[in-house]
């Protein structure tokens, strides 16, 4: 099978590192172009990167000296060396909007780690593991771009995807409300608990624009493509509460959920373990054998014991129970930055390459 080149945009950051540490040995892609902002560019990706590689592996020897170009004002260059790109960017929403726009009209299919596009309506948001159709908004996408080959596609919020695939299995037997509240590692803002003096011995109970996402990214997720635009779900109703605490790498959630009618937990229970998708089905590189693990000990999920499972693409789940005001509530867990972020933008994009959008 040939190798599909690849760039990562954004490749200095904690999710552009992420990206490289995950890419070294994959069997479809190969790093082709590294690219960063203007001050990095010119640099060895060693050199640009420092002191600040916070992956627990080491920088990859092949890319290493690989020199670092500009996202913004190679785009013409870069999109003319790669299939497609992984973007990672730290810019304001407006600027990633625009750059991610101009290399999909230059024809190269841009992966998105950015939260820029998840609002518009063809831009499709996709979890494998739950709305793989949703690939198919990319042919309207494509029209109103004036693309042939050219496309953007987003990968939702890192917090949510620790419990919308817990809630995803349950959803025909009629949820009406979710109530969350996350417990969100300090990676989730691109920092280590060394460089942030601030979270030592501490939590902060606001993270900027994180409930929104919550709220408002599932219901995409989770609705219908009609008219050449995905119309978000109107069935149920989520409330959260977000929080960043003093732990490495990690999102846990507590959910409450409420059903339109009693729901048995050992059905529930059943529901999780035996959940497979298509995606799995495929036997996709990046797709864990096993999505969903539920947990018995009364201590479980744990990040220190389960933040690693299928290699951080699975989700654990524990301490599944009745409750006084909502119907269950349970508590999961998944690995932020490769689940949650690189990991799972990767297995989106090996979605596409396989059904023939890449």
């Amino acid at each position: 099978m040939k190798k599909y080149k690849v760039g990562i945009l954004g490749a200095t950051g904690m999710v552009g590192q992420r990206f490289v540490s995950l890419l070294e040995n994959h069997p479809w892609f190969e790093i082709n172009v590294l690219a960063a902002s203007k001050r990095s560019a010119g640099k060895a990706y060693t050199e640009a990167v420092g002191e600040k590689w916070s992956m627990d592996t080491e920088i990859p020897e092949k890319i290493s000296n690989m020199i670092l170009m500009d996202a913004s004002e190679d785009a013409k260059k870069i999109a003319s060396m790669v299939d497609f790109i992984f973007c990672a960017v730290g810019m304001e929403k407006e600027e990633i909007k625009e750059l991610e726009t101009v290399y999909a009209k230059l024809e190269c299919p841009v992966i998105s780690n950015n939260g820029a596009h998840r609002d518009t309506p063809d831009v499709p948001m996709i979890i494998p593991e739950i709305n793989p159709e949703h690939s198919e908004i990319i042919h309207a996408q494509r029209k109103r771009l004036g693309t042939k080959k050219g496309f953007i596609a987003v990968k939702s919020n890192c917090s949510l995807q620790c419990y919308i695939p817990a809630a995803y299995p349950l959803m025909d037997l009629g949820i009406t409300k979710i109530l969350v509240c996350t417990y969100q590692a300090v990676s989730g803002a691109g920092k280590t608990l060394s460089e942030w003096a601030e979270m030592n011995d501490n939590i902060i109970p606001f993270i900027s624009g994180e409930e929104e996402k919550s709220e408002i990214e599932p219901l995409k997720i989770l609705g219908k493509i009609d008219n050449d635009r995905i119309i978000p779900a109107n069935f149920l109703s989520i409330t959260s509460q977000c929080i960043r605490v003093p732990v490495s790498n990690g999102h846990t959630a507590a959910v409450f959920m409420s059903f339109e009618k009693e729901v048995p937990l050992d059905n529930i229970i059943n529901r999780w373990e035996n959940y497979s998708a298509y995606s799995q089905k495929l036997g996709l590189p990046s797709s864990p054998k096993k999505f969903l693990y539920y947990f018995k000990e009364e201590d479980r999920p744990q990040i220190r014991k389960d933040l690693k499972l299928e290699s951080g693409m699975a989700v654990a789940i524990g301490r599944l129970r009745e409750d006084k005001h909502y119907n269950i509530k349970f508590v999961c867990m998944s690995h932020n930055t490769i689940r949650g972020a690189a990991g799972g933008a990767i297995l989106m994009a090996e979605l596409l390459c396989h059904e023939g959008y890449i």
